[in-house]
């Protein structure tokens, strides 16, 4: 069952894509085959989009969508929203946004949210990208929702990472300086025809240029106005010219270490009935018998049902 749905979405099923993204998202029975089922290396090169909030992230997206779908090239975009507290969906849709592109066959779409995740993104990014990898996507495109400094894991996931600022955020840069400085392969100026905007760029060529020894090769600093489509030609260029530059991403060896980690720790304590320990727990202490670290190594020693 795994593997047609899997050769589906190689062939181009959108349906079949749009349907295995919700059965990851939700780990609906059968997800974990799915995942294993994936080929193991594809060639969708994934385009980062972070920066904090108000930058325009999402208008410049709108933006590359037009550019780099030209010429029937197969462009997805995963737009990562905030969590509604109430049913922690996506507050912003895809319906909303980017709603000229939404019925192009050529384009997918599809709102995520946080749901919680302290990274900006979602706690199932991986998974869900590499199934749009598995769809022979020309381009993927991660917009993140911009929270700042715990957002640099986006530079694990992206093979090309664009951090978008405005003329007026010179404090936020300056405080971003220890994260999104760091991770950034092309810098994006957005807004560039407000005042002041040739003096900011100066001035964040000055603050970068501490952080070139981290990089192979010098971080470009791009101007744009997305709303007039001012710069994008400009910025799809130096995507492309970092593509193929395509250094190796240790960033995302520790992604994956992290994620791998997490869903291997998730395994080996599926099987904590925590009710039953408190009933252990409250049986010991009643006793005067309980010792929290001894309790801790007896249960760890228990029995264990394997993966």
């Amino acid at each position: 069952m795994s593997s047609s749905v899997v050769k589906e979405i190689q062939q181009g099923n959108i349906k079949s894509l749009a349907r295995a993204i919700s059965l990851v998202e939700n780990e609906s029975d059968g997800f974990e085959g799915l995942l294993q089922s994936l080929p193991a290396k594809t060639n969708s090169p994934i385009i980062g989009i972070t920066g904090p909030p108000g930058a325009g992230k999402s208008t410049m997206v709108d933006a590359l969508i037009s550019k780099l779908s030209a010429g029937e090239k197969k462009v997805a975009v995963l737009c990562v929203d905030p969590s509604s507290p109430f049913n922690f969906g996506a507050l912003l849709g895809d319906r909303i946004r980017m709603s000229t592109w939404y019925t192009k066959p050529n384009v997918f779409i599809r709102s995520l949210a946080t749901r919680g995740s302290l990274g900006g993104l979602h706690p199932k990014i991986i998974e869900i990208t590499e199934l749009l990898q598995a769809a022979a996507f020309d381009y993927i495109i991660v917009e993140t929702v911009g929270v700042g400094q715990s957002e640099v894991e986006i530079a694990g996931l992206a093979d090309v990472t664009v951090v978008v600022v405005v003329p007026e955020a010179g404090d936020e840069v300056q405080t971003m300086k220890a994260g999104l400085m760091e991770i950034a392969d092309i810098f994006v100026v957005n807004k560039a025809d407000r005042p002041n905007a040739d003096i900011f760029v100066n001035n964040l060529r000055l603050m970068l240029a501490p952080t070139f020894h981290s990089h192979k090769d010098e971080v470009a600093i791009i101007k744009t106005v997305a709303s007039e489509n001012i710069g994008i030609d400009e910025l799809a260029e130096k995507i492309d010219e970092v593509l193929k530059q395509h250094h190796q991403n240790d960033h995302r060896f520790w992604l994956m270490t992290e994620r791998a980690y997490q869903l291997i720790s998730k395994r080996r304590t599926k099987d904590l009935d925590k009710m039953e320990m408190r009933k252990k727990i409250e049986g010991q202490y009643k006793k005067g018998e309980f010792n929290l670290y001894k309790f801790v190594q007896e249960e760890d020693d228990g029995p264990r049902t394997l993966p």
